[in-house]
């Protein structure tokens, strides 16, 4: 499988898996568990973000058990926010959801605890798995998660990276969809507010100045749902290869608010 499909399955997470991963569940929420806990370098109690809201960090690192030399390792670097229990299972269930980017090797697992067996039961000796989740803003009511996972497979000339945001809607205890934040019917114009945004990504990049009509053949405009609401502006997420080569990492446009009056549901407007 070509490493540029490879980068375009992790992400994004489907809304059909968020919703069901967000319904009430008997599952433990894996992230929190005391076994991360106990592992993790100052993460007993919590800490206050920029963003205003308590999360108490999960971090830690482990290589496959029992083994020696060179060994597969998983490392965490993730969140769980006591005052949303079922945004922490999500974060936790998303995050091991996103790993799925090599079809050979996936499996069943619907928390990191479980893809944490699948993966020793399956890892290269040179195979890394990084889970990250940080609260990216919050306002409005909203606390906007910014989820990212990065899988380096033995052999493979670089990385798989992807990323996938997580707009909570605090009253309704649920994820909040872009068709959702939009004034309905307006997609199309979203779409071109994006497209103006990306114009103006995109006439920064030197590979863009050295030759925009070559650019513009290899890596064409093309919209995504991946967003998150900040106070800055919806920022826009894409995969690596999406719009951009490799060495410009997985790429962010933001779109201004200023451009998205009667686009945008004024609820979402900050300010």
């Amino acid at each position: 499988m070509p490493f540029k499909l490879f980068a375009r399955v992790a992400a994004p997470v489907s809304l059909a898996f968020l919703a069901a991963c967000a319904s009430p569940s008997d599952r433990n929420i894996t992230l929190a568990g005391p076994d991360a806990t106990a592992q993790a370098s100052g993460s007993s109690a919590e800490v206050t973000n920029e963003s205003g809201v308590a999360v108490r960090p999960i971090k830690y690192a482990r290589q496959k058990p029992g083994c020696s030399g060179t060994c597969p390792r998983i490392e965490v670097d993730s969140i769980a926010i006591e005052s949303a229990p079922k945004l922490t299972q999500l974060i936790d269930n998303a995050l091991a959801y996103m790993t799925g980017v090599d079809p050979d090797r996936s499996g069943s697992y619907r928390s990191l605890q479980e893809y944490e067996q699948h993966f020793w039961a399956t890892a290269q000796a040179r195979d890394v798995t990084q889970l990250r989740a940080r609260v990216r803003d919050a306002y409005k009511g909203l606390i906007t998660v910014e989820l990212t996972t990065g899988q380096y497979l033995t052999g493979a000339a670089h990385g798989i990276p992807a990323t996938q945001f997580l707009n909570w809607e605090r009253d309704r205890n649920r994820v909040l969809a872009l068709n959702e934040a939009l004034v309905p019917g307006m997609q199309e114009q979203f779409n071109a507010a994006l497209q103006r945004a990306h114009g103006r990504w995109k006439s920064q990049l030197e590979d863009y100045q050295r030759d925009p009509g070559a650019f513009d053949r290899m890596w064409p405009f093309q919209p995504t749902d991946n967003f998150a609401l900040t106070r800055d502006g919806v920022v826009m997420k894409y995969d690596a290869y999406a719009i951009a080569p490799y060495a410009s990492g997985q790429p962010e446009v933001v779109i201004p608010y200023g451009e998205l009056a009667g686009v945008l549901d004024p609820k979402w407007l900050p300010g």
